[in-house]
């Protein structure tokens, strides 16, 4: 198991007036907890507290690591209910869980608005507009998590009235344009240009072989704004490569069953079960690597900022170069024999086998020498 570095009470006095940040104090002050967790089994059943201000029930979800960067917290609007209006001076982007409803949007220009949503909508809110969140049903609550690169805005300024109610329009981000949130969008290679998905989980995806086991993948422009996030998918029997990067992936299962492994250098991986709904949130250049041991193919949606990408000279991110040629990528061929050995046990406990010769074969193609 990693060591998490705990020092002496005297050594940790010195710097007990850092420990806390206003991020950290504004979401105390909103009544609400930080779940300081990098895996949460099923968002849709997590505990929530009320949250007076916005009129529903919420919980704040990141790992310590991630507080620097982005955030994550769930949401869950009443059964006939609404949130409050809000504006903000950071970025959010937001997946519905459970429930139908519909989002307003608006700016000081009196330019406005509205779509519907349902389980698995994606979309985002332009920044510093006005909006509010609606649910649809008399009889049903309705859940949302959401992504936010809420944390270095307010530790930046320190300044709650001035993130939430600065009267500032962004034209370039949001004009009022009424296709706004249309299900439509620019494909520009793996990258989708879109403000709005109706079905996250039934998207179709790009070929990206690079990351292994097959399946697809897609990226996200959303709102013209800094965050970014993305979808893969791999099929049934079949896991994707081991990686690392920077803090703030929060990983949200959509479809299938099955681990993840996730493990710092040096040290040996630890595994987390997931299914539809499950959260991953892997620390700081910690490598993580999931598998798909259920019947149907795997997606997951990670929600990131864009520090998370650390990139090479071509803008290519590291996680996907082989660390043969100084990515931060593991090739199948140099990866521990646990993984496999892992893989195999788990599937035969469903009667399954792994798929996964024909990625092995694929990989030795092009495989980098070993420096």
């Amino acid at each position: 198991m990693a060591r998490d570095a705990i020092v002496n009470d005297t050594l940790a006095a010195k710097f007990a007036t850092e420990k806390d940040s206003p991020y950290t104090r504004w979401v105390a002050d909103e009544g609400l907890d930080i779940i300081a967790a990098h895996y949460v089994p099923d968002l849709r059943t997590v505990e929530l507290k009320p949250w007076e201000r916005r009129g529903g029930r919420g919980v704040f979800i990141n790992h310590e690591a991630t507080r620097t960067s982005n955030d994550c917290y769930v949401c869950e609007i009443p059964a006939g209910g609404k949130l409050a209006p809000q504006r903000q001076l950071f970025e959010e982007m937001i997946l519905v869980l459970d429930g139908h409803g519909s989002t307003r949007v608006w700016n000081d220009a009196g330019a406005a608005v509205t779509f519907e949503w349902g389980p698995g909508a994606l979309f985002a809110i332009p920044l510093n507009t006005h909006h509010q969140h609606f649910n649809g049903s008399g009889r049903q609550t309705a859940r949302f998590v959401s992504s936010t690169n809420m944390p270095p805005v307010i530790n930046l300024y320190d300044d709650v009235d001035f993130v939430f109610n600065t009267p500032k329009d962004f034209p370039n981000r949001f004009a009022g344009e009424p296709d706004y949130f249309a299900p439509k969008g620019e494909q520009k290679g793996l990258l989708l240009d879109t403000n709005f998905v109706a079905d996250a989980a039934g998207l179709p995806l790009v070929e990206a072989k690079e990351r292994g086991a097959g399946g697809g993948h897609i990226r996200f422009a959303m709102a013209k704004g800094s965050m970014n996030s993305h979808i893969s998918q791999f099929p049934t029997a079949t896991y994707k490569k081991g990686h690392r990067h920077g803090p703030g992936a929060h990983v949200i299962i959509l479809t299938g069953t099955g681990y993840s492994l996730m493990w710092p250098e040096g040290e040996e991986p630890r595994r987390y079960e997931w299914g539809p709904g499950s959260l991953i949130v892997p620390p700081n250049m910690w490598y993580h690597q999931h598998f798909n041991t259920g019947p149907e193919p795997g997606r997951y949606l990670a929600f990131k900022h864009e520090g998370v990408s650390v990139r090479n000279a071509q803008g290519v991110p590291k996680a996907w170069i082989s660390q043969r040629i100084g990515g931060d990528q593991i090739d199948y061929a140099d990866e521990a024999p646990v993984v496999r050995e892992m893989f195999r046990e788990a599937l035969a406990e469903h009667g399954m086998k792994p798929q996964m010769d024909d990625a092995y074969a694929a990989e030795l193609e092009s495989l980098p020498p070993k420096p």
